[in-house]
């Protein structure tokens, strides 16, 4: 077995842990806890997903804007074009004003 650990993941018990135990216990019985190894998958997995998470939503926000600003100049454009001819051409607004006539004249 190549590497210190190979003995225990094999399920054998290692010579040193074996004087180890008290008198009278059986070997076969023994039951050796490791720790498991550190992964790193979950965090990265976290990490990728909240920065394209992130990503996305800033993404989808500059859209957003950006279609409203383009809302906006068309509508303005459009308005700034047809003012003109609905306020009777020369575009300034002029307003009459009507007075009642006297009975006597």
């Amino acid at each position: 077995m190549i590497r210190p650990d190979a003995q225990l993941q094999a399920g054998h018990l290692p010579a040193d842990l074996y004087n180890q135990l008290p008198a009278g216990t059986d070997a076969r019985s023994v039951v050796i806890v490791q720790a498991a190894p550190k992964s790193y998958a979950g965090p990265i997995a976290v990490v990728l997903a909240a920065t394209a998470g992130i990503g996305a939503t800033i993404w989808v926000a500059t859209v957003a804007v950006l279609q409203l600003v383009s809302v906006a100049a068309t509508t303005a454009a459009t308005l700034q074009t047809l003012l003109p001819s609905l306020l009777g051409g020369s575009g300034l607004v002029t307003l009459a004003v009507k007075l009642p006539r006297k009975a006597g004249k």
